[in-house]
């Protein structure tokens, strides 16, 4: 008596589903890396600079701005709308504020949103327009035209829409 065994039909490798499992692993880790490739080639990172070198010289000169802005008794109050900003700079014993001032908006991860604007004012006052600014932070600085002193200030819009800056040692 001799039995005999079923046939079993043996289905081809491509209709089974654990060789396309194991295939897609390496394929999404393929895919993946692309995706990180051109997103590396596409977009810009502004944040590293070339010279870094000379700008840690710089760092030097610019403190020497922050002390000397302490040492004429600096301090500024800003006022910021969506359509306009609004300086007002006072100098201790009685000195003289410049007839114009240069005000840096700076967003700390987005150059492309900056802004620098020069306003002229009568006795400490300075107010000009300015394109409305995303919320979030903001980087503020004041300097003279010649540039020889600065006053720094951070502000987070919406909240803060009136700020007071007072020079720093650094």
């Amino acid at each position: 008596m001799s039995a005999t065994l079923p046939r079993k039909s043996i289905e081809p490798w491509y209709k089974q589903g654990w060789p396309w499992f194991l295939i897609a692993l390496p394929a999404t880790a393929v895919i993946a890396g692309f995706i990180t490739l051109w997103l590396a080639v596409s977009t810009w990172d502004g944040l590293v600079v070339d010279d870094y070198y000379q700008q840690g010289k710089a760092i030097d000169m610019t403190v020497a701005r922050s002390l000397r802005a302490r040492d004429l008794g600096l301090a500024a109050r800003l006022k910021i709308t969506s359509e306009a900003l609004s300086v007002t700079l006072s100098v201790a014993d009685g000195g003289r504020p410049p007839p114009t001032v240069i005000v840096t908006m700076a967003h700390p991860t987005r150059a492309g949103h900056d802004q620098v604007v020069l306003l002229k004012g009568v006795d400490g006052v300075f107010s000009g327009p300015i394109e409305p600014l995303s919320a979030g932070r903001w980087l503020i600085q004041i300097e003279d035209e010649s540039r020889t002193w600065r006053l720094n200030g951070t502000t987070y819009l919406p909240a803060e829409t009136e700020i007071r800056i007072l020079p720093t040692d650094s």
